[in-house]
């Protein structure tokens, strides 16, 4: 079946589904009509306004107008959609994309804008996401809006992970000829709707575009396509060093939509004057071949396009996606996997977790780790999926909602789908419904292990080079009975290749010395806080001119000697831990900070912010209780070197004492969320009628994992309604009006 063929139907599917939906809404509204007391019908819920204040969402530009007018940057949700996280030379989205073979993962998952749209974070826990982004150079996100914006959840932790984010531009159907006929009219027509393309990318954070113009066109207007490409290619680059605009197999030179499905004289004219191509996934087996003859020095830029769903593409897809990725290895060119969220979609067995990991070692093994972490210090990470069923702060669990986030992702590790072959072996997995140090991730060990036996698994391949000063690690476990876990650090000389491999255990570990070059006994990492059941330990080194290649989790158990004395300090965890597990090695892995003295968190005072609060709405129920709407920004009142990309908001509601000795009863602190950028929007929160005052806490959030204490935070104080009232009429004032 062609291109034009599913096209088609695919243009027939969502007729059926238009009308489907308005079949339904007819009845339902017939059936409400039936109902035996008739409420009064609700106010019609009125057409989305951009400018409005409401929950932070993400949301494409769907007209040229929009695109023109800059109307996007009028929005009340512009601010809260930037992405936070700022590559980092050595450390995240390099200048430029390496001179090899390269993974390019477009995501389109049934029009965008899902889970991920909600940027402070929703609440399914079992929503989609990405986590091997060690296989990934490039991220696409997809969606069949003219401009697709990535939400910025999807920029901030592919970042972190050194991959560069596109969105798209995309024009099709009969609408689409009519935009291109505006937009090609003329050369500065086309200037100038590239210009605003740019603006886009740059103030939003993200790295570029894909153009996709799938439309048929006039061979008039292709000179004025040419420039179109052309001059977005070229401000890009000057605006934002080391972006990217690639051209979609698609529309050809002679104006005709006619897929290639692979590059060729038809539509080599776009690849010479942008980053790259992606080559549409129906392609033959010899098709990387000839793209790389005619792409000649550039063959890295030639993306061949490999559909998981399998329509019409190369092996199949699916679980055969490895046939295409090993052709295209063969031919030295690059890959582009299309709608990687077919193991979500299609809900493959068992489970999302099993199922997505077991597909991605498919590409793991065809094609190779392309990411190492660490690179720079302070490293940090508490493997956090961006999903989970709690969350914590420093190990103490402040929230048990259920939510989602992908910004929250932190560094992921590598871990290997185990063939389940090794009968005395432990099952290492990130389990979001196991407790939590930071966020709502970790690593979780479990399994069998004889008592001289221990078990070895990697978890990130490094490429750090240690200098002078001593580097610190520090990491938390939580573990039933005689679990220890240690970490080991694989180092090799940058001058002499000679090898070290040091265990960083906590004891017990002397019977595995014989395995490593140095054992090194960590020590109990004392700080205020640290809620019971973690066990947080702390090491340094010296390896100057060494290079840090691995890091590896060992998993062993301690002796009876070790046992007692743990249980005498207090740090047995059978009271916390379910003991009644079969397994006997179970252990959770919370956090590893790797760091240098230098690299300490240094917080403001609290008195160096700004703290406003914006947009303040209370409405009323019928009950008389009480929710408030406000957003939150804040801002250092000095520009100096401080800079932070997390900030945990709480608040606490405060009641007036006018009993003798009159003061103000504070209650606990109740964690909001996560912001990402210097603003937050607190909706229809909830307020008792004798709460007095709320007071809202900005904590800064530290590069290595470190948080600010919440008494030492920013904050700001709101008196309520029921108070300012109260005042009025003490004051003889007359009332404010009511919304």
């Amino acid at each position: 079946m062609d291109r034009q063929t599913l096209i088609f139907l695919r243009d027939i599917q969502r007729s059926i589904q238009r009308k489907i939906q308005t079949v339904y809404l007819f009845l339902t509204s017939s059936l409400w009509n039936l109902e035996p007391e008739p409420q009064a019908p609700s106010p019609q819920t009125p057409p989305f306004d951009p400018r409005e204040p409401s929950l932070p969402i993400s949301f494409p530009i769907k007209t040229l107008h929009e695109l023109e007018s800059r109307s996007y940057f009028e929005s009340f949700h512009y601010p809260f959609n930037k992405a936070y996280y700022v590559a980092q030379s050595g450390s995240s989205a390099p200048s430029s994309l390496p001179n090899r073979r390269r993974l390019l993962v477009c995501h389109d998952m049934a029009g965008g804008y899902g889970d991920d749209k909600w940027v402070q974070g929703g609440n399914n826990p079992d929503a989609y996401t990405i986590w091997h982004w060690h296989l990934i150079d490039v991220f696409v996100y997809f969606s069949h809006s003219l401009v697709t914006l990535p939400p910025p959840c999807w920029t901030n932790t592919a970042h972190r992970h050194g991959v560069k984010v596109l969105g798209t531009f995309i024009t099709e159907w009969d609408e689409g000829k009519v935009i291109c006929d505006k937009l090609l009219s003329r050369k500065e027509s086309a200037q100038m709707y590239a210009h605003r393309l740019v603006e886009l990318a740059v103030a939003l954070g993200f790295d570029g575009w894909l153009i996709n113009i799938e439309v048929n066109l006039d061979r008039g207007q292709i000179s004025n396509l040419k420039e179109f490409v052309n001059h977005l290619s070229i401000t890009m680059h000057s605006s934002l060093p080391g972006s990217l605009v690639l051209w979609y197999d698609s529309v050809t030179i002679d104006g005709k939509l006619s897929w290639q499905d692979r590059l060729n004289n038809k539509n080599k004219l776009f690849f010479d004057i942008c980053d790259g191509i992606f080559v549409n996934y129906t392609w033959k087996e010899h098709y990387p071949s000839l793209s790389a003859a005619v792409a000649g020095d550039r063959k890295f830029d030639v993306y061949m396009g490999i559909d998981v769903f399998g329509r019409n593409t190369y092996g199949g897809g699916q679980w055969n996606v490895n046939l295409a990725f090993d052709v295209i290895k063969r031919e030295d060119v690059s890959a582009a996997i299309f709608v990687p969220g077919w193991v979500y979609e299609t809900k493959q067995p068992p489970d999302f977790q099993i199922a997505q990991n077991c597909w991605w070692s498919l590409v793991d093994k065809s094609w190779g780790i392309l990411q190492n972490h660490p690179k720079v210090l302070p490293f940090y990470t508490n493997f956090d999926q961006g999903r989970g069923y709690h969350f914590s702060v420093d190990g103490g669990e402040v929230s048990d909602a259920p939510w989602c986030n992908i910004s929250f992702q932190g560094l992921q590790p590598l871990l290997d789908v185990a063939d389940g072959s090794i009968p005395d072996s432990i099952e290492v997995l990130v389990d979001v419904k196991e407790p939590s140090y930071g966020g709502g991730g970790n690593i979780t060990f479990k399994g069998t292990l004889k008592d001289n036996n221990y078990f070895r698994t990697r978890l990130f391949q490094g490429e750090f080079l240690l200098g002078d000063l001593p580097v610190l690690l520090i990491y938390s476990v939580k573990s039933e009975g005689n679990s220890l876990l240690g970490l080991v650090l694989e180092l090799s000389s940058s001058t002499t290749n000679e090898k070290a491999s040091l265990l960083l255990a906590p004891g017990g570990a002397n019977q595995l010395s014989s395995k490593f070059t140095q054992v090194i006994m960590t020590s109990q990492f004392k700080k205020q806080g640290t809620v019971p059941g973690w066990v947080v330990h702390e090491s340094s080194i010296s390896m100057n001119g060494y290079r840090l290649r691995e890091i590896h989790a060992v998993s062993y158990k301690s002796n009876p000697e070790l046992d007692e004395i743990r249980s005498e300090s207090g740090l047995d965890c059978h009271d916390s831990m379910s003991s009644s597990s079969p397994a006997n090695y179970f252990a959770i892995l919370g956090h590893i900070t790797i760091k240098t003295p230098k690299h300490n968190s240094d917080f403001p005072q609290s008195t160096s912010w700004l703290v406003n609060g914006e947009h303040i709405k209370w409405t009323w129920s019928a009950q008389g209780s009480k929710n408030l709407s406000i957003k939150l920004t804040w801002k250092l009142k000095d520009v100096t070197h401080f800079v932070f990309h997390n900030y945990n908001i709480y608040v606490q509601k405060l009641t007036e004492v006018i009993s003798e000795p009159a003061g103000t009863l504070e209650r606990a602190r109740d964690y909001l969320g996560t912001a990402h950028v210097n603003c937050f929007y607190v909706s229809n929160h909830e307020v008792p009628s004798d709460i007095s005052s709320l007071k809202f806490f900005i904590q800064t959030c530290g590069a290595d994992g470190t948080y600010q204490k919440l008494d030492d935070s920013p904050y700001f104080l709101l008196e309520t309604e029921a108070k300012v009232e109260s005042c009025r009429r003490q004051c003889s004032l007359p009332p404010s009006s009511r919304e």
